[in-house]
């Protein structure tokens, strides 16, 4: 090599290592731009619910259910457990189904299936959420009325906590399903081929290798699905009845936190006190969201040392 080819060579090397740490330098600025936007988010959500946090003690805004803004009464019990239903009526049923789908669609399906399926989901998961709002109101709302309903209780309208679970499942499927196929693809064909060499059935491999080796991912999935869930504003809105009360049983309406900021925050905003409570659920779903997936890393990293 000659000497101006050493140079070259020097200044290449020097000028890939800045581009390399300009690089690193763009990713970090980004990363901690995303986790920036959250603190704002959750600073800007304290801020504004703190009129309502001086008036009032936190434990009464959380644990009593009177709801009466025009005289200064603001309990948010009907709303977080009205929001804790529909959420976990969703999860309850979609869970097995997706589940079993996933499980269809990579190990027994044929590839004609599969050419179906896919886009059919991509089509479902791209709905505005309005769509499953009106159909849920043409189709599932009568359908409870007058015939499922009848069977356990004299009467229901049919916009009931189980009608917006089952809408709000319904949104929620595609992207279950579509998080189950990645992981059970994503598991090496050697280890099925390996399971059933030595005599397991499909059942049994499914059961013992795939269902156990994307466990963990499975956990991550689930809690991605309960915080979309949680936030789902406009099909539940329409579904849910919008009655401020404790859900007694699953024919009784119900007023989840998402569907009270949407019907109200923009018409009473005149009253300092009502947009500081209207703020303050936002503030809680963002709570409720954020220590939950919180939570499930810290058991999903537990699963993951158990399984290494």
């Amino acid at each position: 090599m000659t000497r101006g080819e050493y140079k070259i060579a020097q200044k290449t090397s020097v000028f890939r290592l800045l581009k390399d740490k300009m690089a690193g330098s763009v990713m970090f600025t980004f990363t901690m731009l995303s986790v920036l936007l959250l603190i704002l988010i959750g600073a800007g959500l304290v801020i504004k619910s703190l009129p309502i946090l001086e008036e009032k003690s936190l434990w009464e805004l959380l644990f009593t259910s009177k709801w009466k803004p025009m005289r200064g009464d603001f309990g948010f019990l009907p709303f977080i457990m009205g929001t804790l239903w529909v959420t976990v009526i969703a999860i309850v049923w979609t869970l097995p189904v997706s589940l079993f789908t996933a499980i269809f669609l990579t190990e027994n399906s044929r590839s004609w299936v599969k050419k179906v399926v896919f886009p059919a989901l991509d089509i479902l998961a791209g709905l505005p959420s309005v769509v499953y709002g009106v159909w849920g109101i043409l189709v599932v709302v009568p359908w409870i009325s007058d015939s499922l309903a009848p069977h356990f209780v004299e009467y229901s309208t049919g916009y009931s906590t189980l009608t917006a679970g089952i809408v709000l499942g319904i949104m929620i499927l595609p992207l279950m399903i579509s998080l189950f196929v990645e992981l059970f693809s994503s598991v090496p064909q050697d280890l099925r081929e390996a399971s059933l060499s030595l005599g397991a059935t499909r059942w049994q491999t499914t059961k013992y290798v795939l269902l156990k080796k994307t466990f963990p991912g499975m956990v991550a999935s689930v809690t991605l699905a309960i915080s979309r869930a949680m936030g789902e504003t406009i099909a539940v809105l329409m579904v849910c009845g919008n009655i401020v009360q404790m859900p007694g049983s699953l024919f009784d309406g119900c007023y989840p936190l998402p569907a009270l900021l949407a019907n109200n925050y923009g018409e009473m905003l005149s009253l300092p006190l009502y947009e500081s409570a209207l703020m303050l659920s936002a503030l809680i779903l963002f709570v409720v969201v954020f220590v939950f997936n919180i939570v499930s890393r810290l058991i999903l990293r537990k699963i993951e040392r158990t399984l290494v």
